[in-house]
């Protein structure tokens, strides 16, 4: 199974994050005493990785990384795909090699799948609500990501059906309100950024009085912050196509359909990635 992510080095990951956990570099570290005093080098385990409710899937290819880095022998199914709404009960992984092996990569494997199977769970969720409102609008995460995680956290909104925002300071302007609070004014900070030849320019607007003054100095996309439906409604009729829009702000699951319903091209979300609980996913294990 492949894992292609521009930018993220996922040999490199998988070793600190074991690193990590075995105490590499730390006195008494580099192992995993339990695994070692217990279990017989030679002993073989098979196990199942299975959900214990409804989700969409999220990081298989990490979990079987993780086992291949250290049972590069072991023999490993995924009858589930990426992205794919699966019943409580069913198995992700199915798994058989060394026993040490595949308990010392154990709970690493299992962190990353619950973690990012969480993610993409919740985006499904906000999706289909949002769905209620809108057949058009776009569900969009934020940079409101862990440190370090942020690459594989947005390729878990992606599987759960949501469209990445800018994925870090570098590939978009976006302007808030203390980037206008330096400059003097919205149309000033967003002539600022044009000039640089900065492409796209999001500005964020919590007034319906700022909408023309941020278009007419160059933005291209409009986060509109905090607004009710019905002030959403009329900034996107003040905006007429001119730029894109954002409801951002005060949506959860029983808000997004009527933000959506507005008329806005895309609803933003930073919960997707701050704060989607983990999903319940368990691994078994029966000696060979």
């Amino acid at each position: 199974m492949t894992f292609p992510l521009p930018g993220f080095d996922l040999a490199r990951f998988v070793r600190e994050t074991l690193a990590e956990d075995l105490g590499d570099s730390l006195e008494g570290g580099g192992r995993d005493v339990t695994s070692e005093s217990v279990i017989p080098a030679d002993a073989r385990f098979t196990g199942v990785m299975d959900a214990r409710d409804p989700v969409v899937v999220a990081g298989l290819p990490l979990a079987e990384a993780f086992f291949r880095h250290l049972d590069p022998d072991c023999t490993l199914e995924t009858p589930v795909g990426e992205g794919e709404k699966v019943a409580g009960g069913t198995d992700l992984v199915r798994l058989t090699g060394n026993a040490r092996a595949l308990l010392t990569a154990e709970r690493s494997a299992l962190n990353i799948v619950q973690h990012l199977t969480g993610i993409a769970t919740m985006t499904r969720k906000y999706v289909e609500a949002m769905r209620e409102g809108s057949d058009t609008c776009i569900l969009l995460d934020t940079r409101k990501t862990h440190p370090g995680l942020r690459a594989l956290e947005k390729y878990a909104t992606r599987q759960g059906g949501a469209h990445n925002h800018r994925m870090g300071l570098w590939d978009a302007a976006m302007i808030k309100d203390n980037h206008v609070a330096v400059a003097g004014s919205i149309g000033e900070a967003v002539r600022r950024a044009a000039k640089a030849g900065i492409e796209p320019i999001i500005c964020e607007v919590d007034r319906l009085d700022q909408i023309e003054p941020a278009i007419a100095a160059g933005a291209h996309h409009l986060l509109l912050d905090n607004m009710d439906p019905d002030t959403l409604q009329e900034a996107v009729r003040m905006v007429a196509g001119r730029a894109r829009t954002e409801a951002s702000g005060g949506i959860d699951l029983d808000t997004i359909a009527a933000k959506a319903a507005s008329g806005v091209d895309y609803c933003s979300v930073g919960r997707l990635t701050q704060s989607a609980p983990a999903a319940d996913i368990g691994l078994d294990f029966t000696p060979v």
